[in-house]
């Protein structure tokens, strides 16, 4: 018996139906979110190899609060606090699991939860869990979140934003701190695609806007997008991150991220602090040809091609991969109408990038 043939006939139709490609590492990767390309950098992860192999274990074995909470975690955790100017922090899974950790640990009865429109899936999940009391906000509309916090009667209001959005590319905008900030609100700010991509020290928006963490701010990053390895974590007060602890269901109930990953990715922020100046420098390269060529000015290093139908997008994204170069094809309902969608990543090199943005301009 085949239980959902109907609905995989529907998703084919429209143009929806999607199917796993195995990477092939002989094409121009533009599909990817490994922004710096740190992926590709051996001595990473031979540098991590060698450290994990004069440890007595190699997994972390347990959750973080049954015997799995190692020195390499904690000394991850307060890397990331000292890089960030946060109090505080905790790794966790994935960024996926860190979105539902915070929203629906910190959303409680009595609370309001104001999300961007353009909030990633995974908060938009945690939002629909427990009954949550949440009200979506025109994207970027900061004029329409200061009159809805302003006439809340909610015990406590939380905001739930993104760094840079991971569809539309753009940053949030600057006043959300000052909008919160006035209206005493807690401030979730997911920086998964600004983290490492954005700021004078590349550490996200929170660097690229100069704001000083206060105790209702609270950042999440992934690490297995700029930083070329697995995981999540979140950086908060010593008070936010205790009470997460103690009740966000992703941190206590799972088993705690990997010790390799976790290496790693601390390994990434050393090398990303060390050379930010270089990486800087790439990045705004990467981002000017992508304006020369196709006249698009990207804040982060995501750029969104609207195209609008499901299947000239797989097209297009079909037939770039045929000439060697790996594209995006995204299309609904993850975005409100299809997009090509490339990452000008610095691990691929400045002449491909000029030549699929070429192509493109063409195609598109």
């Amino acid at each position: 018996m085949i239980f959902y043939e109907n609905e995989l006939k529907a998703l084919k139709r429209a143009g929806r139906y999607r199917s796993r490609e195995v990477l092939k590492y002989d094409v121009k990767d533009f599909a990817s979110n490994d922004y710096l390309g740190l992926s590709h950098k051996k001595e990473l992860h031979q540098q991590t190899c060698r450290e994990l192999e004069a440890l007595e274990v190699h997994s972390t074995k347990a959750s973080m609060l049954v015997n799995g909470y190692h020195q390499i975690h904690k000394d991850f955790e307060d890397a990331l606090c000292e890089a960030n100017d946060f109090e505080a922090g905790v790794v966790l899974g994935s960024g996926f699991n860190a979105n539902i950790a915070l929203i629906e640990s910190l959303v409680r009865k009595g609370d309001t939860l104001f999300m961007d429109e353009l909030y990633h899936a995974s908060g938009v999940l945690a939002s629909n869990l427990n009954e949550i009391n949440v009200v979506f906000f025109q994207h970027n509309d900061m004029e329409e979140l200061a009159q809805l916090l302003q006439n809340s009667q909610a015990k406590r209001k939380i905001v739930a934003v993104e760094g840079i959005y991971s569809m539309d590319g753009d940053l949030c905008d600057r006043e959300i701190f000052s909008i919160v900030d006035a209206n005493e609100a807690l401030l979730i700010v997911d920086e998964a695609h600004s983290s490492g991509v954005v700021g004078e020290k590349l550490m996200g928006v929170f660097d690229y806007y100069n704001i000083t963490p206060q105790a209702n701010h609270i950042k999440m990053g992934t690490l297995g997008k700029a930083y070329g390895s697995f995981g999540a974590f979140i950086l908060a007060s010593e008070h936010i991150v205790e009470y997460l602890i103690n009740r966000a269901k992703p941190i206590i109930y799972a088993t705690s991220l990997s010790l390799y990953d976790t290496l790693l990715a601390h390994k990434s922020l050393e090398y990303i602090v060390q050379n930010a100046t270089k990486l800087r420098a790439e990045i705004a390269l990467h981002q000017q040809i992508v304006e020369k060529y196709l006249g698009i000015k990207v804040e982060g290093l995501i750029v969104p091609i609207k195209i609008g139908d499901n299947k000239k997008v797989i097209e297009i994204k079909d037939a770039l991969l045929s000439e060697g170069y790996a594209v995006g094809g995204i299309r609904q309902p993850t975005v409100p109408t299809a997009i090509i969608r490339f990452i000008a990543r610095l691990g691929e090199s400045e002449e491909d990038l000029t030549t699929l943005c070429k192509k493109l301009a063409k195609i598109a």
